[in-house]
Formats: structure tokens, C-alpha cells, sequence
């Protein structure tokens, strides 16, 4: 299997991280793609520079203030002249009667759900390299390829169409599966990683052609705590096409595959032309997220059952940190894949 990387990524070098009231560093660093990288090596894949697309697949996805914002915010920012070295947050509307703001310190309010997506002076160019490479490996299954690998630096499932939040500016999945959508009548975004996809969620809920589905720790008491329920499964031309699939904290591989059994029932019902993996790593039992206990070789079992749902698919990055089994959990699920397929 072939995988698209850029080195851009490395312009984005969070530092921020509010955890119960205590500022850390993020998890979401650089070196996260050094190690994704060592498993790619270690499973021989092929890598492949991505394309540039321009803005055209993020505005199918994104809001035109949205991208306007990113594209902007930095330079504002320092203009204030009594700026901090990270653009985080200190008003969060909910939008209820509220009039979209003009001031830089409102509209990063605006368009950030949480504290945990700070913006640095090369969070847009990092957040478009990875924009392009999830939409080169989509064009490259689109071509022929039967599934590729989209190293995604940063990630994108909990990127709304016009918020950031969760270490997530641009929804990299969702833009995959909408580039998908130019061949494939209907398409699926199924969504492994340890937390609710819930950017993925909000931007299809309405949308009976990309059926998104996410498996994840139970969001009762786990990020991002107000989305993620079973009960929630679209509306309007979209009821129905939306499946959650929370887990009780602390699950391993084999209540982890019988969700992933479910999945691929529903998966099948839907009949769609493509498949978008939203790839987290982080229900590894040793990643410092503490969500999922899914062992190495668990991955590899969960690489299978996707591989034995037949489809195109498409492998795009999102979670996963810093842990010293990180590159060997990607190795892992990748070659259980390419066992089957």
C-alpha cells in the first residue's frame, strides 16, 4: 500500500494543552509523524508527495468565513501587538441571536469549540498540507489504487464546517470522502479513532450520502462529552445515516471487533462505492490518552475486517500519541489489511 506524506506538517508545533485546569504541553506534536513514519518504514510502504488541490475540495467541506479566518487569523493576531505566542480562545459563543464578529479575539472565539486547537504562525499552511494529502490518496484510490495511506498531520474529525476544536482545524476525512463523492454515488467514513468523529458527524448529519459511523470510548466520560450517543443518527434527508458505537472505557480487541462487526453490517446495507478510515491510534492500551485498551496485535485484526469489506478505501491519519508502540500499531493495522486484500 502506497502512503502520502509532506514534511509541511512540522510548521504547526502546538504547544498549549488544558487538562482539568493544568496547562501542559499538547500531545498533538511533531514528532507524532516521526514515529507513524518508522512504522511505515517498517512496513515497507511506498511514499508518495501529495498533489496540490488548492482550495477547492476544503470549501466543498468548509465555510467560505471559516477559511477565510484561517488563512488570516495569524497575521491579525500579531497585529494586536499584545498577543500571546498561541491564538487560544477566551470567548466561545453559542451563537444563539449572535451577530458574527468582526474583531480578530471574537472570531477566534467563533470558530473554535474548545481550547485544544491552538493556532500558531503555521497552523494554515500545515492544516492545508494535510488537506492535500488526504485528497492525493483519495485521487489515487479514484485512479485505480485499491486502498492508500494519508499521513494527515494535523488531524481533522473533530474540524466542523466552520469550528476548530480537538487538535483539528480542517476536517481531512470529511474532505476525502466529499473528493470520493465526484465518482462514488454514496460513500462511508468509518471512524476508529478513540474519540467521537464529531466534526465528521456535524458536517454530514443532514446528508444521506456519506454515512458516517464512529466507534469510540463512551462519551459519558470521555472527550468530547456532548456528542457521540447512540441515539444520534442524523436528521432530516440524513436520519439514519449516522451510526455511534461508544465503548466503555478500558475495552479491548475483542469487544473493540464485535463493534467493528456491527460496522460492517451497516456498511453493507449502505452499499456505498468507497471507504474512508478515519485512522486513530489512540485506542491503543499504551496511548497516554487512556481511553481503549487495544494491543498491537488487535490492530492488526481491525486492519482485516476492514480489508474484508471489499471497498476502495482511503486511510486518513487522525489520532494517535506519543507512545512507543505508535509506529508498530500502524505497521500493524496497515498489514493486517494487506493480509486479507
Amino acid at each position: 500500500m502506497k502512503a502520502v506524506h509532506t514534511e509541511l506538517h512540522r510548521s504547526h508545533d502546538p504547544q498549549f494543552f488544558l487538562v482539568r485546569g493544568v496547562v501542559k504541553r499538547t500531545t498533538e506534536q511533531p514528532e507524532r509523524a516521526d514515529r507513524l513514519l518508522k512504522g511505515l518504514k517498517d512496513g515497507k510502504h511506498q511514499l508518495v508527495d501529495p498533489t496540490k488541490f488548492g482550495q477547492g475540495p476544503r470549501a466543498r467541506i468548509h465555510s467560505p468565513e471559516y477559511l477565510s479566518f484561517l488563512s488570516e487569523a495569524w497575521d491579525a493576531w500579531a497585529a494586536l501587538g499584545d498577543s500571546g505566542p498561541e491564538m487560544i480562545g477566551n470567548v466561545h459563543p453559542v451563537r444563539h441571536a449572535a451577530t458574527y464578529p468582526t474583531h480578530i479575539v471574537g472570531k477566534l472565539g467563533w470558530h473554535t469549540a474548545d481550547t485544544a486547537a491552538p493556532i500558531g504562525p503555521g497552523t494554515w499552511a500545515a492544516a492545508c498540507a494535510a488537506t492535500d494529502v488526504a485528497v492525493t490518496a483519495a485521487q489515487m484510490v479514484m485512479d485505480g489504487e485499491d486502498a492508500v495511506y494519508a499521513l494527515c498531520r494535523p488531524p481533522g474529525h473533530h474540524a466542523y464546517r466552520d469550528m476548530a476544536g480537538g487538535f483539528c482545524f480542517l476536517n481531512n476525512s470529511a474532505i476525502a470522502a466529499a473528493h470520493l463523492r465526484q465518482k462514488h454515488e454514496r460513500v462511508v467514513i468509518l471512524d476508529v479513532d478513540v474519540h467521537h468523529g464529531n466534526g465528521t458527524q456535524g458536517i454530514f448529519y443532514a446528508r444521506p450520502d456519506v454515512y458516517t459511523i464512529s466507534i469510540h470510548a463512551d462519551p459519558i466520560a470521555y472527550y468530547p462529552y456532548v456528542w457521540g450517543y447512540a441515539h444520534e443518527r442524523g436528521e432530516g434527508p440524513g436520519l439514519g445515516a449516522n451510526l455511534n458505537i461508544p465503548l466503555p472505557i478500558g475495552t479491548g480487541d475483542d469487544g473493540y471487533l464485535k463493534a467493528m462487526d456491527v460496522a460492517r453490517k451497516a456498511i453493507e446495507s449502505f452499499a456505498p462505492g468507497a471507504l474512508v478510515i478515519a485512522l486513530g491510534l489512540d485506542a491503543s492500551e499504551h496511548d497516554p490518552l487512556k481511553g481503549l485498551a487495544v494491543t498491537t496485535p488487535g490492530f492488526r485484526r481491525i486492519g482485516q475486517a476492514i480489508a474484508k469489506m471489499g471497498l476502495p478505501t482511503v486511510f486518513v491519519q487522525e489520532g494517535g500519541y506519543l507512545s512507543d508502540i505508535l509506529g508498530a500499531n500502524l505497521t500493524s493495522v496497515l498489514a493486517g489489511f494487506e493480509e486479507v486484500r
